[in-house]
């Protein structure tokens, strides 16, 4: 039988500082495109508000959906904060690639769970209540943007004061959650990019975002904001 090809790996470095502080966080890429396990600009733009606002995090606990190579929880971990890490139960491959984004940067202890977006497995069930929810890009595919929030209104249920940061890249005229977002009784607002110096074309050391327009909103339960 044959064996797979073996998978090409390199690590990216990131750096993210201000006047008080800097943190360096490195990542592994899997550089094949069957996987897409790297890093994309709403990543990098997401850890740094995270960076930016690491007071509010520590000793919070925090789990990111659809992680891949994990940049944001890494830098909440890194900033003190409890994280637990989670890709699609379905995809071992992007679970595996989050295990090794904790190994790389002394996380070893870090949880990585299993988390398919829309269904209430027993895994979901199990997770104790989350103050912050982290998604980079996991609204990309329209057909998804439901299972997306159906997930965050469970912990928003189980801990109304919750809320869930996103960033996304601008793909179409005609993306909108505003439906959803009713439908499940949540809202959201907006964060300028500047308010978190985000706004440029390179960031923590990278040329992401680059020319790519990003864009990033807090989203709660209606009562919260």
């Amino acid at each position: 039988m044959n064996e797979p090809p073996p998978q090409t790996i390199i690590e990216k470095t990131f750096t993210f500082e201000d006047d008080e502080d800097t943190l360096i966080v490195s990542i592994p890429e899997v550089l094949d495109p069957q996987y897409g396990m790297h890093v994309w600009p709403c990543a990098v733009v997401l850890s740094q508000y995270v960076w930016i606002t690491r007071e509010k995090t520590q000793h919070k606990t925090i789990l990111e959906l659809g992680a891949g190579v994990s940049l944001p929880g890494i830098v909440a971990a890194k900033c003190g904060a409890n994280v637990i890490l989670s890709d699609s139960a379905e995809l071992p491959l992007c679970l595996k690639n989050c295990r090794r984004s904790c190994d790389v940067n002394n996380l070893p202890s870090t949880p990585v769970i299993g988390l398919t977006w829309g269904q209430v497995s027993p895994e979901l069930i199990s997770l104790p209540p989350v103050d912050i929810i982290l998604g980079s890009d996991v609204f990309y595919e329209p057909e998804d943007f439901e299972d997306v929030l159906l997930t965050i209104c469970f912990f928003v249920r189980r801990n109304p004061c919750s809320q869930f940061w996103t960033t996304y890249q601008e793909r179409s005229a005609d993306w909108s959650i505003d439906a959803l977002l009713h439908k499940w009784n949540l809202k959201c607002i907006d964060v300028p990019l500047e308010t978190f110096h985000a706004n440029k074309n390179h960031l923590a050391g990278s040329t992401l975002p680059g020319d790519h327009t990003v864009q990033m909103m807090i989203i709660t339960a209606k009562e919260m904001l």
